[in-house]
């Protein structure tokens, strides 16, 4: 009876380190594995702001305005010309 118990005690002992060796591998995985998603969104934010900087860059007033009377021969309507719509 007392080996019986040693034996299960001795089994339980065993099963609890492994599980703790388990335990702490995925963690440190799991720890790895969200510095590097952590890199890969500090990278997606700087090329997010980049792409606003750009976007900011082509839709400015002053470009816009430049090619509409460059490209496509627009100018601005004069005090006759204008037409305001009420609803």
């Amino acid at each position: 009876m007392k080996s019986g118990v040693v034996a299960l005690l001795v089994a339980a002992v065993f099963s609890s380190a492994v599980s703790v060796v388990y335990v702490k591998h995925q963690s440190r995985r799991l720890f790895a594995e969200s510095q590097e998603l952590l890199r890969e969104a500090d990278r997606l934010n700087v090329e997010w702001n980049m792409l606003q900087l750009e976007q900011a860059a082509w839709s400015a007033h002053g470009r816009i305005e430049k090619l509409a009377r460059e490209r496509l021969q627009m100018r601005m309507p004069g005090r006759t010309e204008a037409v305001i719509l009420k609803q």
